[in-house]
């Protein structure tokens, strides 16, 4: 089926953004017997629904040739859960009906009212906005729903979820009742089926993908982990799979907070979204995922609705989900508009059985495995620095003088290591993972295990041999910990976690040793670093005493926040 039934301005619209097929809900509601029907329409995310319902209200609205007569009540009202779903609804529906000259509007909380307001009294074709905010226009009579001809509900079971009912049921009591009602919904709950009943006439339900089932173009992977090498786990698969934009969703605002600093650490672009954020913030940790100065957004469910970030190939739930439909609209954010995506749930030995419920209720057949491993993340870098740009785009006679000139002066195998170097500096280092598959469960640590096994670690490691020591200030007292000392000192110090050795962690300090090749450049490298009154110091310091080793300690937690000076 192509787009042949559509209003020839829409027509042109889809040529100009390249579609050429309708997806299977856009073929749905272009049958004949749709036309002015109301709709209950269950689709996934990323279906195509906003175009979806954009070519099932042209019909409705388009009644008097190819250009929309001017307007000064709205002739059809876009209902979304969220800002975010709410003003890229307004965008899709701006350049699908530009040619037809309709003036679209946008009210969302977080957003001028004042300039809404203003906006409505000048006239618009369609209102797209937010429950709360599109009722509290018409409660002040800034929005005229008396001439509606179409209500559209878009993701209606996440309004509900969200607490949205009184709002809704408001908005639709204001339209009339010979409108046109269409009801999206990616999952069909009893409440969903009850209000459709209550506000529709005679509604056609066209079903496009179970609400039970997970999207076809997510393939999803279960990863095996060790629950306090969760975050380890993350950064491999941050650096395995290599996504444009990537999702990481968490149970918790400080849980997204620590995530979020410890991913940004370790040289990762990353934004964080949360319900305490404002509009201006939300926008621009957004606008830095568009513009590709940020890979990674670490988001809370509430925070991450109705999201539809560019590129977005990669979902990891950093915490499970709480539910089989938590799970579906989380995933629901990649593997959009016919793109592939990748749906990963971290799994610890003691939440094993949870996944494996979740995944069954969500009726999704996972694929299981241990996370990815440093060797195999070091085997991609190899291949893709083979077909990096740098060494495939065409070179100028510039950087052609220049390379005859060093090869002049250094061998090529010395030039190739240093472009190796460089190659690297650029990335993440991967880090060295357990497979839980022949683990044993996590169990609660015996008190002075941890520094048993830290000196078991420091009499086997050839590294720590010779070493010289050095002081950090910060200790027990200030939450140190490894999980972020090791980035951090291996930034700071330009070194490797190879030429870290022995850690020691006390009440108000915490030594390490650099291995003696290193010490003098780490040195060098930390003191070249501007820090302010606050910061964290780095400096030489003797070897702990028999008297502190045995007040030394490394933190149980591994997910212990990050003091704010380091």
């Amino acid at each position: 089926m192509t787009f042949l039934s559509v209003p020839a301005p829409l027509q042109r619209a889809l040529v100009e953004r390249g579609y050429k097929d309708p997806t299977p809900v856009q073929a749905a509601v272009l049958q004949p017997e749709v036309e002015g029907r109301d709709l209950v329409v269950s689709a996934q995310t990323g279906s195509g629904k906003t175009v979806a319902y954009g070519l099932a209200l042209a019909p409705t609205l388009m009644t008097e040739g190819d250009r929309l007569p001017r307007r000064t009540e709205p002739m059809a009202l876009i209902i979304a859960p969220t800002r975010e779903l709410a003003l890229q609804v307004q965008r899709e529906l701006e350049w699908l009906y530009a040619p037809t000259g309709a003036v679209i509007v946008g009210c969302v909380g977080g957003m001028d009212p004042q300039r809404e307001r203003r906006a409505l009294q000048q006239g618009a074709h369609i209102v797209v906005g937010t429950p709360g905010r599109l009722r509290d226009h018409i409660e002040r009579r800034a929005l005229d729903a008396s001439k509606l001809k179409a209500v559209v509900l878009d993701e209606a079971d996440e309004m509900l979820d969200l607490g949205f009912r009184e709002d809704l049921e408001f908005i639709l009591q204001a339209t009339p009742d010979d409108r046109r009602t269409l009801l999206f919904s990616a999952t069909m709950p009893k409440a969903i089926v009850a209000l459709a009943r209550r506000y529709q006439r005679d509604s056609l339900r066209i079903e496009t993908a179970s609400g039970e089932s997970g999207h076809v173009d997510i393939e999803y992977r279960a990863i095996r982990v060790l629950a306090n090498e969760r975050i380890h786990a993350i950064v491999n698969i941050l650096r395995q799979v290599d996504s444009p934009s990537t999702i990481i969703f968490c149970n918790t605002r400080e849980s997204v907070r620590h995530l979020h600093a410890l991913l940004q650490e370790r040289g990762f672009g990353a934004v964080l979204l949360s319900g305490e954020l404002s509009q201006n913030e939300r926008n621009h940790a957004l606008q830095a995922l568009r513009d590709r100065r940020a890979q990674v957004c670490v988001a809370t469910d509430v925070a991450a609705r109705g999201l539809d970030l560019p590129n977005l190939g990669l979902v990891i739930h950093a915490d499970l989900p709480t539910d089989a439909q938590t799970l579906q609209h989380r995933s629901g954010r990649t593997g959009r508009a016919g793109r592939k995506g990748i749906s990963m749930l971290l799994v610890p030995n003691a939440a094993h059985r949870k996944a494996e419920r979740l995944l069954q209720m969500a009726n999704i057949e996972a694929r299981w495995s241990a996370p990815p491993s440093a060797d195999e993340i070091r085997g991609l870098d190899r291949d893709r620095l083979l077909n990096d740009p740098m060494l495939t785009e065409e070179v100028s006679e510039d950087d052609l003088a220049m390379a005859r000139t060093l090869l002049e002066q250094r061998p090529a195998e010395l030039l190739a290591a240093a472009l190796v170097r460089v190659y690297r500096s650029r990335l993440p280092q991967p880090e060295d993972l357990t497979d839980p598959g022949t683990a044993r469960p996590m169990r609660e640590e015996r008190p002075g295990a941890a520094t048993k096994r830290q000196k078991s670690y420091d009499r086997n490691n050839p590294a720590t041999s010779g070493g010289v020591w050095f002081r950090l200030s910060v200790g027990r007292k200030t939450n140190a910990d490894p999980k972020w000392l090791l980035p951090m000192l291996c930034r700071r110090g330009k070194i490797t976690k190879g030429d870290i050795g022995a850690i020691r962690i006390f009440e108000r300090e915490t030594k390490i040793e650099i291995t003696a090749g290193m010490a003098d450049a780490f040195a060098k490298n930390v003191a070249a670093v501007a820090l302010g009154p606050d910061d964290m110091k780095i400096e030489r310091a003797a070897a702990p005493t028999l008297e502190q080793e045995a007040t030394s300690s490394r933190p149980k937690k591994p997910f212990t926040r990050r003091p704010a000076h380091a």
